[in-house]
């Protein structure tokens, strides 16, 4: 009977694979389950897992949980493990609540599995939804799960995921001096590779601390390349909430460390940018309040802001492109009447620092200066060049 109902969840578990894979083509590494259930038989493990971790539409931990899989942990990141958490919230650690499954956070007073975390753990599986850009922490996480992993003998399992901004490699390389958790690694703001790709390129690079190896195994992605679209079938965080959002992520995160809004405290963020002081310089206007769970104390909380709508902006040009779109911070740096306030982070209260996001102190420079968007893109061209270079060596896919 036992053998019939296991049988009967791996049924299920393949339709809902096959449902999923008919409408995209493109099958995640968590789908494919044929070929990681058997490395998980017999052993006690831990996954590094939040609401995107998921087969069609149910959670991995819910899917190998039915399969009598012995998942003795789960370790949450940023926003939690049901992904619920406000952007920045720290997160205690917990029980789920559905599964009774005990919930170490890796948001909070620390950032990697301890050795205590470990003790009790055969194998950890990393499965995240990234969105392609070095300031999306979940990247910054991928490497402490890796350093943990490698310090206490234990394999890594990644469940790879694609890349929706994967057609992109551009921006200025972080300047290490630069280091900081929206930024770890030499690579650009966008990096054009999936989770898979950038472990193998940690272990290569020897950017793990002390440059310690990882034993890793990656499923790859089938019936992917990093040019094909992918749209998200669950939002990757609470304030990215949409695929226009998570496909100008990359070139609105910049804004973080300014003045600017952009759109934290509406339901349409990272799909607008504003301030109330640049009434007059624009006609769209939107009002930042309280969202629980989202952003509950905005930028310009109950302030009238007046800027760019791009809820609708043609994103077939970054598609394109394969580049960030600068002229928008360009723009409103020049139409912002207190310049001197524009990058002055601490008084915006936002997410981070403007050079840490950028990855150099360059960026601002340039554009406090008045450059063109091609003479600054110039000033990142030779690096980016020899990353695209460095970049070939990991890739898993076209």
């Amino acid at each position: 009977m036992k053998l019939l109902r296991s049988s009967i969840c791996v049924f299920v578990l393949v339709l809902v694979v096959v449902a999923a894979s008919a409408q995209t083509g493109i099958k995640t590494g968590a789908e494919q389950t044929e070929k990681y259930l058997p490395l998980l038989k017999g052993k006690r493990v831990a996954i590094v897992a939040n609401q995107t971790s998921v087969i069609g539409k149910t959670l991995v931990v819910d899917s190998l949980k039915s399969l009598k899989i012995n998942i003795v942990k789960i370790f949450g990141p940023e926003h939690g493990f049901r992904g619920t958490a406000s952007a920045g919230a720290v997160v205690a650690d917990s029980v789920d609540a559905k599964t009774g499954i005990r919930e170490i956070s890796l948001y909070g007073k620390k950032n990697k599995p301890s050795k205590a975390d470990l003790a009790d753990v055969d194998l950890v599986i990393f499965d995240i939804q990234d969105v392609g850009a070095r300031f999306y922490t979940y990247i910054n996480l991928l490497a402490k799960v890796m350093e943990s992993c490698a310090e206490n003998s234990k394999e890594l399992l990644i469940l790879d995921r694609p890349n929706p901004n994967g057609f992109s490699v551009d921006g200025p390389i972080l300047d290490m001096k630069l280091k900081s958790g929206i930024g770890m690694f030499p690579i650009p703001i966008t990096h054009g590779m999936t989770i898979g790709e950038l472990a193998q390129m940690y272990n290569g690079e020897g950017w793990l601390a002390n440059r310690e190896k990882c034993k890793i195994k990656v499923i790859r992605v089938a019936n992917y390349s990093h040019d094909m679209e992918y749209v998200l079938p669950i939002a990757p965080s609470p304030n990215l909430n949409s695929q226009q959002s998570i496909l100008l992520y990359p070139s609105l995160c910049l804004f973080e460390g300014t003045i600017i809004s952009q759109g934290r405290g509406t339901h349409f963020p990272f799909t607008v940018l504003g301030n109330p002081d640049l009434k007059g310089k624009y006609e769209f206007s939107f009002t930042p309040v309280s969202i629980k769970g989202m952003s509950e104390t905005p930028l310009h909380q109950n302030k009238v802001c007046y800027g760019i709508d791009l809820r609708k902006y043609d994103t077939v040009e970054l598609r394109k492109t394969g580049q960030i779109n600068l002229s928008w911070i360009i723009d409103m740096y020049q139409a912002y009447p207190f310049k001197e306030k524009f990058f002055d982070y601490k008084q915006s209260n936002q997410m981070g620092n403007f050079d840490k996001l950028a990855g150099v102190t360059a960026l601002k420079e340039l554009i406090i200066a008045g450059k063109s968007e091609k003479e600054i893109r110039n000033s990142w061209k030779p690096e980016l060049a020899e990353f695209k270079i460095l970049r070939k060596k990991y890739l898993l896919y076209k």
